[in-house]
């Protein structure tokens, strides 16, 4: 069998099946969308709203490599509407330096891909990360804000997320209406300059930070999940760890939740006003798997990002010892543009769960 003719990773869902394509240093990105209802309103403006949202904003956080992202719908919207036939959509790959990697080109770079790729497909002089760079995201973003105009129309469900925690550095106050107002996507105006103080101090000095995000889905469809093996959560978590930087996910009280008794942990319900009513929320809205209509809570861990430009051992595709700086232009921190990603890998989710519901 030969690897290189398909990657059968390439694709999610199954009624509405997403499929992106595209490499860090190829012509161009793109997504194909399978299954989206027909008559539904979505521009390329709204399109572009959300992939606009993943480009950096701020050199002292993301890479200076800025791309246009200028979405180019192919097929499958026509007049601002759905058609019923496939979706596609691209963005073109301009801003591109390959000889920012000419240093590396035959070692791997610790924290990358690259020797996993190796050990899997053999020696390959792609630059850039290849389908394994961060730059493979914005084909999901297209497709998540097809997914978010879907989930919109049939439940008024609102997707977004915010990050709470930079390096050691944690919010402890919530405002909605500051997460798009700064560049770090905190909620927190309090905990905001030390995070960027920590960020650049730390983009000073040629190194990276993790972070945490919370992605929160309000109004979500009630029902969704397929057990066993297709629970909601199981699914999400899939989705949301397939995005290269996630380390850690947890939902609802998480990993907290082992530290609880069953009687601090446990979700009690009420009748009020003629509905059902949860008096805490430590399941992250979703329980045996199925969605109860409840906020679904979803955290995520997030690794510092690999490429830093202090000296690194690591060892040649000769198997030779050897030591290396990165070059290039990359993120310090990546969480502020990791969350248009989270959010649209949710929505997808959502989406192809809720068709199947139907």
């Amino acid at each position: 069998m030969n690897k290189s003719i398909i990657h059968s990773g390439d694709k999610y869902g199954k009624i509405f099946v997403v499929t992106t394509w595209g490499t860090s240093h190829g012509p161009e990105m793109g997504t194909r969308i399978e299954g989206c209802p027909k008559g539904l309103k979505i521009s390329q403006k709204d399109i572009q709203t959300e992939v606009n949202r993943r480009r950096p904003a701020n050199s002292q956080i993301s890479t200076t490599r800025v791309e246009k992202d200028e979405v180019l719908i192919k097929s499958g919207i026509k007049n601002n509407k759905t058609d019923g036939k496939p979706i596609n959509l691209t963005v073109k790959n301009k801003n591109i330096r390959p000889l920012d990697y000419k240093n590396v080109t035959n070692s791997f770079r610790p924290g990358h891909a690259d020797i996993a790729n190796f050990i899997k497909y053999g020696n390959s002089e792609e630059t850039g990360g290849g389908r394994a760079s961060g730059r493979e995201t914005v084909s999901r973003v297209m497709a998540g804000a097809t997914a978010k105009a879907v989930l919109k129309k049939e439940n008024k469900t609102e997707i977004f997320g915010h990050t709470i925690q930079v390096g050691k550095i944690k919010t402890k106050n919530f405002d909605k209406n500051f997460i798009e107002k700064n560049p770090l996507r905190t909620s927190d105006k309090s905990a905001f300059s030390k995070m960027m103080k920590l960020v650049e101090n730390t983009r000073k000095n040629g190194d990276s930070v993790g972070a945490i995000i919370e992605i929160i889905i309000k109004n979500p469809p009630k029902g969704l999940g397929e057990p066993v093996f297709d629970k909601l959560d199981a699914e999400l978590a899939k989705a949301l760890m397939s995005i290269g930087a996630i380390k850690g996910i947890e939902f609802g009280s998480g990993f907290k939740s082992s530290e609880l008794k069953g009687s601090q942990n446990n979700d009690e319900m009420e009748i009020k006003n003629g509905k059902i009513n949860f008096l805490s929320n430590n399941s992250g809205g979703i329980l045996g798997g199925i969605s109860t209509g409840e906020n679904i809570i979803i955290r995520l861990a997030i690794k510092p990002v690999p490429s830093i430009s202090i000296p690194q051992k690591t060892i040649t595709k000769n198997f030779k010892n050897t030591e290396i700086q990165i070059l290039g232009r990359h993120d310090c921190c990546l969480a502020p543009r990791i969350i248009p990603v989270a959010e649209a890998m949710c929505a997808i989710v959502l989406t192809d769960m809720l068709l199947r519901n139907k």
